[in-house]
């Protein structure tokens, strides 16, 4: 696959694309604050940013989706069912993160940089790990 031109760096190195992450409403904001003050870098939109207050699960997927966002979350109790039930509709998800609701701050934020420095978006597409310990559920469709 041929690279645009468009997208070179002076030096004429390609960037790599980042991962972009969107905070669910529940996501303690403490925690986006902490990312977007210790990497700037990182495209981490709030819930607030992204006007999600009041809206439903399957919409905020949907939203993630259409704006190549790995979810992240405090929602372990509703959000991996209608992640589970959005896969075996068909459709597609730029993954979810969810984020024990007890972990440090520290914890999450560490583990949230590392995977945006260390990975590509394609990696965490269609699957859902929760951190900090990155373990991961398997939906099958």
């Amino acid at each position: 696959m041929e690279e645009n031109p468009a997208r070179q760096v002076q030096d004429g190195r390609f960037p790599r694309l980042s991962i972009c992450f969107q905070a669910d409403a529940d996501l303690n904001f403490d925690i986006v604050k902490a990312v977007r003050k210790q990497e700037p870098a990182i495209d981490l939109a709030s819930a607030s940013d992204a006007g999600l207050q009041g809206v439903g699960d399957p919409d905020i997927l949907e939203r993630a989706a259409l704006e190549n966002r790995v979810l992240v979350s405090h929602d372990r109790r509703t959000m991996p069912e209608h992640f589970r039930l959005r896969l075996a509709a068909g459709k597609s998800s730029p993954g979810v993160l969810v984020v024990a609701q007890g972990v440090a701050i520290g914890d999450a934020v560490d583990a949230i940089i590392l995977i945006w420095s260390a990975s590509q978006d394609e990696e965490w597409r269609n699957q859902i790990h929760h951190l900090p310990s990155l373990a991961r559920h398997v939906f099958t469709r």
